[in-house]
């Protein structure tokens, strides 16, 4: 997904709740120049809609401050909103090149019913819903999809054999179990024999 968002720089003496009022929220943009940060502010409707369609630490925004002038790409790094009126308060952007590379988090959808489950009457139990993985920005998968179709009762999927997309690693330990199948009518056999 391509996100863009454009910011202006924050004077110094600018005080946080009257740009707000304006229709304004306070951000920062950090790593774009060594240490260096910058303060910014960003029209509130369009911090609205790019918080609900970015994910956190995961989704690459195009970031532009016209008044600096300065443009690159930059992760979501922190938001700070109310509890539960989620008005936004402050943003922060980490400013990222297109030749180093970062650690994401990245969201796991498992697909296909499998056939411990359909077959057996077993149960899925997911580990995990995440995986950490290393890569360049312009790979960042939104998602990634593991087939469990094919596992059956008392089978396992670990880290090592999920298949990532090229260029991507996963951070995980590699022995770690994503996803299970276990219970079933085998198990409710033994456990019926063993009660009589």
């Amino acid at each position: 997904m391509d996100l863009a968002i454009e910011c202006q720089k924050r004077s110094a003496d600018s005080k946080p709740n009257a740009l707000r009022r304006a229709g304004k929220i306070p951000a920062v943009l950090y790593g774009h120049n060594g240490t260096d940060s910058i303060s910014l502010t960003i029209d509130a409707k369009a911090a609205g809609l790019l918080v609900r369609d970015a994910s956190l630490n995961n989704t690459l925004i195009q970031v532009n401050v016209p008044d600096l002038p300065w443009s690159g790409k930059a992760l979501l790094r922190e938001i700070q909103a109310h509890p539960w009126k989620r008005t936004l308060y402050h943003i922060s952007f980490f400013s990222v090149s297109s030749h180093e590379y970062i650690d994401v988090t990245v969201p796991l959808y498992f697909v296909g019913e499998s056939i411990g489950v359909k077959r057996d009457g077993g149960s899925i139990d997911t580990a995990t819903t995440e995986l950490q993985v290393r890569c360049a920005p312009n790979l960042i998968p939104e998602s990634i999809s593991i087939d469990i179709s094919p596992l059956g009762l008392g089978e396992s999927l670990s880290v090592h054999q999920i298949p990532l997309p090229d260029g991507v690693t996963a951070l995980d330990d590699a022995d770690r179990v994503v996803v299970a199948i276990f219970g079933g009518k085998a198990a409710a056999g033994a456990e019926d024999g063993a009660a009589e």
